[in-house]
């Protein structure tokens, strides 16, 4: 009897184990740290993965993980200091991939209606929303912050525009220079907010901030990128400085924000704003800072928002849902209004109103960055979080398809000239050459800057990179120190092109010669394009016999890109295509849109200078190429060699095209060779193509 008691004793125990463990973590928040952080582990990995396979932003998810774990749901984890902390690092690194992402080149291009808009969608949003927080019993400071939440806005539904093929129509780019516009008032709205709620918005303060925010948004936005070239030149090599360097510019100029007074998310956005001036968009840096920063840390920042969240509230107080449909239909009412009296001004169609519209009312970043603010400073309360969080999860919704129904209609930007064919037909032949891009690396010092000149090609064109190591084999027997270095080459090449999600397929190959080993590789692996690397100058012995480079290039069915790089090629300041009277003109074309393409990761200006009595490019047919006002124009006759190094400065990447050669000379061309050996710090570019 004893027994059978003890033994339903112990199965009754075992039954009644899992509920008692669930009872627990419901009563008391997990303390283990390591348990903490596989749930939150868990989190990020179920999350998006779930929502955006329902066709919903996977920030939804993660919010709404944050409110089932939180202290509201199922009180699994507690908003302790620990989490508190790590959403700080991730709101701040919300803000800063937002100004990452913000381009001053965008409101340069359409000035007039990149103002207009980011004006309207600005001063709209905030006066609808400041009159129905007042009408719904919002104070004066709540109503104006709310509204300025409004006011600012996220871009979620670009990428759908950019597989549309429509980003370069002028309602797009007018909206992006607007989003700068309109992102940073809201900013600076809830900065002067936060004073005042604090009872310090004096004539001191304003006599303060003026002059100090003037002198330190200078500092960071000509200072940060001006030490950053100067640091990525001195220790460009080493990837772990690089991203130590931007990790630091973040904080220490988030940090320099709350010095003068105003919040360090300011000081975060202006950072991304500053270090994406020089850093490639396509470039592995740039790759590890979004990676991290979306994968990491601005998780961490969404479901520690989420866990402010009581969804009880709707039950316990009924004016959260009222109150939560005002503030959407304000958003939505106003940001519209934006967008269709832009379009009445400037002549969009329906269909472009509608992009401005879609692309202008998802709310994410700046939002919950404010709304976060305010809640710490007990501006508004758990019901305006609330109702916040359901505005941005309707906005990040009906954007995206607001967005594509628009972008769907609008047509891609077509030139008045006529000569439209001339740009698809030379834009098509350089997508064609960036298709499988070759690049032989057998320097390891050198290889860095070859590779990242391939990448930026290559992912442009969604291509393939093919990194090349031909071991010599003459008769005697490769060593294994050999077998090692090519192993050691190609694994570098392909785990730099994997850190960019860059397609590869290094090749291993032994041949009786390097350049014909490079050539039949090309040949048997369908290359569209060679990068070789070069050093500036060729012997007496090589223009005679022929260098490596010189047999590669003459023998090269494909074009060929000879670099020579004399400092880091995200340290490019200006992209410089000198252009000779002697140029095909096709080549010419060409050469352009690959120069654009440079141009626009590198973020550098383009000028083009034509040396010679006969010059090809005028700015009619820069236009229809897809170039703007932007890019310098200059024609003039002249020596080649000697006005193209009189114009050159330092960080220049020079673009040459290669002449023809008899045996005897350099295969780059006379000219082009005696511009190397007078500026031996300039990094070059010169293109040949296949006879």
């Amino acid at each position: 009897m004893t027994l059978w008691l003890s033994v339903g004793y112990s199965v009754q125990v075992a039954f009644d184990l899992p509920f008692f463990c669930l009872g627990q973590l419901t009563k008391h928040p997990i303390q283990d740290p390591v348990a903490v952080f596989l749930v939150i582990m868990g989190i990020m990995l179920v999350a998006p993965l779930l929502f955006e396979s329902l066709r919903l932003p996977g920030i939804i998810g993660l919010i709404l993980a944050g409110v089932v774990v939180g202290p509201y749901g199922l009180g699994l984890l507690e908003r302790d200091s620990t989490i508190q902390l790590l959403g700080t690092v991730g709101l701040l690194f919300l803000m800063f991939l937002g100004g990452l992402e913000t381009s001053l080149d965008d409101l340069k291009k359409n000035a007039r209606s990149a103002i207009f808009f980011g004006m309207a969608t600005f001063l709209l949003p905030m006066g609808i929303g400041t009159v129905a927080m007042l009408a719904v019993g919002s104070s004066w400071l709540a109503a104006i912050l709310i509204a300025s939440c409004f006011a600012s806005h996220t871009l979620v539904a670009l990428p759908i525009l950019s597989k549309l093929g429509v980003m370069r129509n002028p309602v797009v780019t007018s909206t992006l220079g607007g989003t700068l516009i309109t992102n940073v008032l809201a900013l600076l709205v809830l900065a002067i907010v936060v004073k005042a709620n604090q009872g310090d918005l004096t004539l001191s303060f304003w006599l303060f901030l003026i002059p100090s925010l003037a002198v330190y948004t200078f500092a960071t936005l000509w200072g940060v990128p001006k030490l950053g070239r100067w640091f990525f030149h001195k220790f460009g090599h080493d990837e772990r400085a690089e991203f130590m360097f931007v990790l630091a510019a973040l904080f220490v100029v988030s940090y320099l924000a709350s010095l003068i007074e105003i919040e360090p998310i300011v000081g975060a956005f202006l950072a991304g704003v500053a270090i994406t001036q020089i850093i490639p968009q396509l470039s592995p840096l740039m790759n590890r800072i979004q990676f991290i920063g979306n994968t990491l840390f601005v998780p961490f920042f969404l479901i520690s928002v989420g866990m402010l969240v009581d969804p009880l509230i709707l039950i316990k107080q009924p004016q959260s849902l009222v109150l939560a449909v005002v503030m959407i239909g304000a958003e939505f009412v106003s940001k519209f209004l934006a967008a269709w009296v832009s379009g009445r001004v400037f002549g969009w169609r329906m269909a472009g109103v509608l992009v401005a519209f879609g692309l202008s009312v998802a709310q994410a970043a700046s939002t919950l960055a404010a709304i976060t603010v305010a809640f710490n400073i007990q501006l508004v309360d758990e019901l305006v979080v609330n109702d916040i969080i359901a505005m941005i999860m309707v906005s990040c919704i009906a954007s995206p398809w607001i967005t594509e129904y628009g972008g769907s209609r609008l047509k891609p930007q077509v030139s008045q000239d006529g000569q439209s064919s001339t740009r698809i037909t030379a834009a098509e032949n350089v997508q064609r050459m960036a298709q499988r891009v070759m690049v032989p690396v057998a320097n390891p010092s050198t290889e860095d800057n070859l590779l990242e000149l391939a990448i930026m090609i290559t992912k442009q064109a969604k291509g393939t990179l093919l990194p090349l190591n031909v071991l010599s084999d003459r008769g005697d027997e490769i060593t294994p120190a050999a077998r090692l270095q090519q192993r050691q080459l190609l694994d570098f090449a392909v785990n730099l092109a994997h850190s960019v999600v860059v397609n590869v397929e290094p090749i291993r190959r032994v041949d009786d010669s390097i350049d014909l080993g490079i050539v039949r590789a090309g040949q048997e692996h369908d290359a569209t394009l060679v990068i070789c690397g070069w050093k500036g100058f060729s012997t007496y012995t090589e223009n005679f016999f022929g260098s490596v480079l010189d047999n590669v290039t003459r023998l090269s069915k494909t074009p060929v890109l000879i670099a020579r790089f004399a400092a880091p090629i995200a340290n490019t300041r200006r992209i410089v295509l000198a252009l000779s009277e002697y140029d095909a003109p096709d080549y010419q074309i060409q050469t352009l849109q690959l120069a654009k393409i440079l141009m626009e990761q590198l973020k550098a200006p383009l000028f083009i200078l034509q040396v010679g009595q006969d010059v090809q490019l005028t700015p009619e047919a820069l236009r229809s190429q897809g170039f703007d006002g932007s890019v310098r124009l200059v024609s003039e006759p002249g020596n080649f060699v000697r006005r193209v190094s009189e114009e050159l400065v330092f960080d220049d990447l020079l673009i040459l095209i290669a002449g023809q050669t008899r045996l005897g000379q350099p295969v780059v061309g006379r000219q082009p060779e005696a511009i190397a050996r007078s500026n031996p710090k300039t990094s070059m570019l010169i293109v040949h193509f296949p006879e």
